[in-house]
């Protein structure tokens, strides 16, 4: 449990200011784990469609709509 949540978005505001995002350095390590998952056989899938009705059910279950 955080004792003092102020202090931890202070430093996360921080750390995000410190460290800012560089795209081609997030572009290669993306193109790095597709190369190894594709090594390993994870990517592609062979059906796609494995398991979207589970994926349906979860979204309408997440997606609730309640009457106001």
């Amino acid at each position: 449990m955080v004792r003092n949540p102020h202090l931890l978005d202070a430093l996360n505001k921080d750390q995000i200011q410190a460290f800012p995002p560089d795209y081609l350095r997030n572009l290669s390590l993306f193109e790095s784990l597709y190369n190894e998952a594709q090594a390993l056989g994870a990517w592609p899938p062979r059906d796609p469609l494995e398991g979207i009705e589970t994926d349906i059910r979860l979204a309408r279950v997440i997606n609730v709509h309640t009457a106001s």
